[in-house]
């Protein structure tokens, strides 16, 4: 009789209980393969995966599933997507690139729910300069010539070639204008963006010499269908202050073996208004078209062209001296992808060419007296590869790959002269001296889990070689030798320890070396610096070395998200330059010539910190802020162009089943007192900023949004903003702004 009550009750479970199966299987999103190794657990229960990537537990009603891997990352489930799980019976996980770095995602196309990213909305994807989406990070400020383009990144106090700036982890473009209204960031087409990628310090060295840092501009990857498929969007927006109008648009086409997607942006703005409503000159006009074009070559095999063409006309500088009357840009990648069921999991092979045609002067300049029309035609060219493999060796990940690098600028400075003993004369400067740099490089990466550490190794090799092709006379007569030929090491070691469930602690330490980069060595009597002297580039800079630690704690919950970081950089034959007495500038009202110098040594400390809480009423806030300290240890003085500390805090929420979406930002950034009154720079008051936003989905197809910027009409500007040229008037930053934002999607 009591088998058979027992009997009775087990047909019972078996035919109500919804869970047919313990296991759960593991497997790689794109490739569909098993997920070996991977480290799970589940209330009490823990284990690891087996060869078929299989996870089997005992189902508990209650329980969170915790599941991690060195590619993977760490993936919390509810009890109810456990049960859903189990009832699938499969789990697809997602390669990260990223997991083991010190770094920040911004997304721009897909949520993230890492609380070190910022959710963009469709207003930034308008954005005609993609160095402006860098903007909602507090450890990244900006040195601003114009009001409304050119905007060059500063991370940590590492500014220009200090910072590795990439689109797709290969190609770049080298700033043509010598005074670099137009720096790499701002040529990356921002409607073909799906995330940008900010790797902190002379870590990650898979992507080029990280001597400061990465930031890595991606692209949207192929996204193949089983049925083909058309799909698009058209977004529009219009900003009251300054009368800009943006719009961008796509149309794309994908099924089984092809993915291809036309992609195009204008943009077109005037003259805005500070908070004081004093006209600042701001003009410009930008558009851009680019295609993506995929093509699977069968199950594991991939391949992918990308090309953009940027365009940018009639921009005002008011910090330079000339304007921007041309900026003609293209961009083209292409990419191969193979994909193993073995150790050797991934290889990847890009190449790419980027060729930019720059046009400035000074017609446009109000001038009195007019002395000369100048006028600066410059072209750089930039083409290269990369190739890696990635491997899994048991729980462990390796990156083995060689890449290739090489910059040519060109270009040449015509002054007619309109009064002065040399009136009705023309006269030809030689910028950029035909200056070409090679890169060669060599670079590995290995990331090893040892039971609750995680290490990461990491080398790169680069093989420099520099020289002037068209040297000028009066140049060449300060040097013995023009050419230089460099070995560049870089090393790095992170660790990774989990203290508890919720606390976590990194350690990084690295040691990158750069050589000076076109301008720093060739750059032919320019007033390229922050104040008015003539820049002399010098070929014969040793390469700068940055030996650093960064120090992270993080605490994750449910609920809560805090990292606090802390980084020391010590510098050694750090570039900068000094005033040379003894040398002529080219133009009689220049105060004089700065030639490139080494300093012996420098520093920069520095820390960040971020605090992401869900709250109640549906509400979610984060609060963020960054402070860098940097001193030349030679002459006692600050380092030139630090940015001040930074507060930054966002209260956001999501209502009405996630259309409707409510966000207040406060931004407060402290007065800045460490100057360095030798390089031109002058103290900058402290400032508060609020903006307002309101997004609502009208319906699946329709989505608005209204944002109201400097709310309160604050008078301000950045203290990395230039002054406008020939005085020591700040170009102050937009008042308040008005913006609305109209998109539509298929």
């Amino acid at each position: 009789m009591n088998k058979f009550i027992f009997l009775v009750a087990l047909l019972v479970c078996v035919i109500f209980n919804p869970i047919h199966s313990q296991s759960i299987q593991l497997l790689d999103r794109a490739l569909k393969t098993p997920i070996v190794n991977a480290n799970y657990q589940y209330g009490s229960q823990q284990g690891i995966s087996d060869q078929q990537g299989v996870i089997t537990i005992n189902y508990e009603s209650n329980s969170s599933l915790i599941v991690s891997h060195i590619i993977y990352g760490a993936i919390n489930l509810k009890p109810s997507e456990v049960e859903a799980l189990l009832k699938q019976g499969t789990y697809l996980l997602t390669n990260h690139d990223y997991l083991l770095q010190p770094v920040s995602i911004i997304a721009l196309h897909q949520p993230v729910t890492d609380s070190l990213s910022v959710l963009f909305n469709n207003q930034n994807r308008l954005s005609h300069d993609a160095s402006a989406l860098l903007a909602q990070m507090p450890e990244v400020a900006f040195i601003r010539k114009s009001g409304s383009y050119g905007f060059d990144p500063v991370l940590r106090g590492f500014k220009y070639d200090q910072l590795n700036i990439v689109m797709d982890g290969a190609q770049s473009a080298n700033a043509a204008c010598p005074n670099r209204m137009d720096p790499p960031s701002s040529q990356m087409p921002v409607n073909m963006l799906s995330q940008i990628t900010i790797l902190k310090g002379p870590y990650s060295l898979r992507y080029g010499n990280a001597f400061g840092g990465t930031i890595n501009f991606q692209t949207e990857q192929p996204g193949f269908g089983d049925e083909p498929a058309l799909n698009g969007r058209l977004s529009g927006s219009y900003e009251s202050n300054g009368r800009i109008y943006r719009s961008e648009g796509l149309i794309g086409f994908n099924g089984k073996s092809h993915d291809i997607k036309v992609f195009g942006s204008l943009s077109t703005g005037d003259n805005y208004e500070d908070g004081n409503g004093n006209e600042v000159l701001s003009s410009f006009s930008r558009n851009n078209i680019g295609t993506s074009m995929a093509f699977s070559l069968n199950h594991n095999q991939d391949i992918r062209l990308n090309v953009s063409h940027n365009y940018a006309k009639d921009v005002d500088f008011p910090a330079l001296p000339m304007d921007l009357r041309k900026d003609d840009t293209w961009l083209g990648s292409l990419h191969h992808t193979v994909r193993f069921n073995k150790k050797l999991r991934k290889w990847t092979t890009s190449l790419y060419s980027t060729y930019v045609d720059h046009l400035m002067d000074n017609f446009g300049k109000v001038l009195d007296p007019r002395t000369v029309d100048a006028e600066t035609a410059a072209k750089t060219y930039n083409y290269g590869g990369r190739s890696e493999g990635q491997w899994l060796l048991g729980p462990n990940l390796l990156y083995l790959g060689l890449d290739f690098r090489a910059d040519k600028a060109e270009g040449e400075r015509s002054r007619y002269f309109l009064m002065g003993p040399n009136v009705g004369k023309t006269v030809y400067d030689n910028v950029w001296q035909n200056a070409c740099i090679n890169k060669a490089s060599l670079f590995t990466e290995f990331q090893q889990v040892a039971g609750k550490w995680q290490l990461v190794y990491s080398a790169r090799f680069e093989y420099n070689t520099a020289n002037a092709g068209q040297a000028d006379a009066n140049f060449a007569s300060n040097y013995t030798d023009l050419s230089s030929k460099t070995i560049n090491p870089a090393i790095s070691f992170g660790l990774t320890r989990q203290l508890n469930a919720k606390l976590s602690a990194e350690l990084w330490l690295g040691h990158a070396q750069r050589s000076g980069s076109l301008s720093e060595r060739y750059i032919n009597f320019l007033p390229v610096g922050v104040d008015p002297y003539e820049m002399l580039g010098n070929p014969e800079l040793d390469a700068e070395k940055n030996n650093q630690m960064d120090l992270s704690l993080t605490y994750k919950s449910s609920s809560t998200h805090i990292q606090l970081t802390g980084f020391m950089a010590l510098m050694n034959e750090y570039i900068s330059s000094e005033i040379r007495d003894d040398i002529a500038p080219k133009l009689p009202s220049s105060p004089g010539v700065r030639q490139f110098t080494n300093i012996d040594n420098a520093r920069s400390t520095g820390f960040e910190a971020v605090w992401l809480q869900q709250l109640p009423a549906h509400l979610q806030h984060r609060l963020s802020m960054a402070y860098t300290y940097g001193k030349n240890d030679d002459s006692g003085e600050a380092l030139p162009e630090i940015p001040p500390m930074d507060f930054r805090y966002l209260l956001s929420g999501h209502y009405l089943n996630g259309k409707l979406h409510p966000e207040l930002s406060l931004r407060h950034v402290l007065k800045q007192n460490r100057i360095v009154g030798s390089f031109g720079e002058t103290k900058t008051p402290a400032f508060t900023l609020v903006d307002v936003s309101v997004n609502y989905a009208l319906n699946q197809h329709l989505e608005l949004t209204a944002t109201a910027h400097n709310m309160f009409d604050e008078t301000y500007y950045e203290h990395l903003t230039r002054s406008v040229k020939g005085s020591s008037q700040a170009i102050y930053a937009p008042g308040r702004s008005f913006v609305l934002t109209l998109v539509a999607k298929l």
